[in-house]
């Protein structure tokens, strides 16, 4: 699901939000980026930062059905799968894993309340 591309969210609300976000996180930003998205992708791909924010969503989206907060929908468990495989690959315990989960939840978290203070 492309979150960003939903009613909710305007598009130049959107890129100054995360100007503003991107500022005091890009250490997150990258290093989400370099698990998510290749070398060759990452140069090739104009609005990785977009892309990488609206990957956050959706793990904080997937975390509101994983905790309840949310119903369980026909392809929670799919997406869930993705997610956490998208994030995991060469990973070796499960702290690196919950580390980026909690790097994408706060990304996300961070970027909504950027966004409803701007005006």
């Amino acid at each position: 699901m492309y979150m960003l591309n939903s009613a909710e969210y305007k598009e130049e609300k959107i890129h100054q939000a995360l100007d503003m976000l991107y500022v005091d996180r890009k250490n997150e930003f990258r290093e989400l980026s370099q698990i998510l998205l290749s070398e060759k992708a990452l140069k090739a791909l104009p609005h990785w930062k977009e892309f990488v924010l609206n990957f956050c969503l959706d793990v904080e989206e997937a975390f509101k059905t994983w905790s309840g907060q949310s119903p369980l929908l026909e392809i929670s468990p799919q997406k869930a799968l993705t997610l956490l495989r998208q994030l995991a690959h060469d990973k070796t315990s499960m702290n690196q894993l919950a580390h980026l989960l909690n790097i994408s939840c706060n990304l996300s978290i961070e970027f909504k309340e950027i966004y409803k203070r701007l005006k």
